[in-house]
């Protein structure tokens, strides 16, 4: 049976759409498979993010930032989630018209000054976590 194919998608692919990878593929794992991509990636993921990822026991060392032009005409996704409102309006259509698409805004850690990144990026990451239960919840 095939999974239904999930797709997180921010600007940098650096952060919080690599974040919300993470998570669903730990909690469910099982029952999707989970991508993410930018709309304008980054070179790496950010270092505060590998930390927080650590602390919370989940391994993201095999992801990379990702444009989402690589899925163009290859995947179909049943659930397409946007977490900044930057690719809220510069995804390509196609994908915001596939399966569901919903729009989770979080603040961008990436933005957040060396003294308060981190910080930040733990709290984004609380927030995508209880934001992806509530989603688990209505998918039960």
């Amino acid at each position: 049976m095939n999974k239904p194919k999930v797709l997180f998608l921010c600007t940098g692919n650096s952060a919080r759409s690599q974040m919300a990878e993470g998570l669903l593929r730990s909690m469910a794992g099982d029952q999707f498979e989970v991508f993410s991509a930018g709309t304008e990636p980054k070179g790496s993921i950010l270092p505060e993010v590998q930390t927080v990822m650590r602390e919370a026991g989940i391994d993201i060392s095999s992801q990379y930032p990702k444009s989402v032009t690589e899925y163009l005409g290859k995947a179909i996704f049943a659930h397409v989630i946007t977490v900044c409102a930057d690719a809220e309006e510069k995804c390509p259509a196609v994908f915001l018209n596939m399966g569901t698409h919903d729009h989770w805004p979080f603040a961008d850690p990436a933005k957040a000054d060396e003294e308060h990144r981190l910080d930040l990026t733990r709290s984004v990451l609380g927030q995508i976590e209880q934001r992806l239960r509530l989603w688990l919840e209505s998918k039960e």
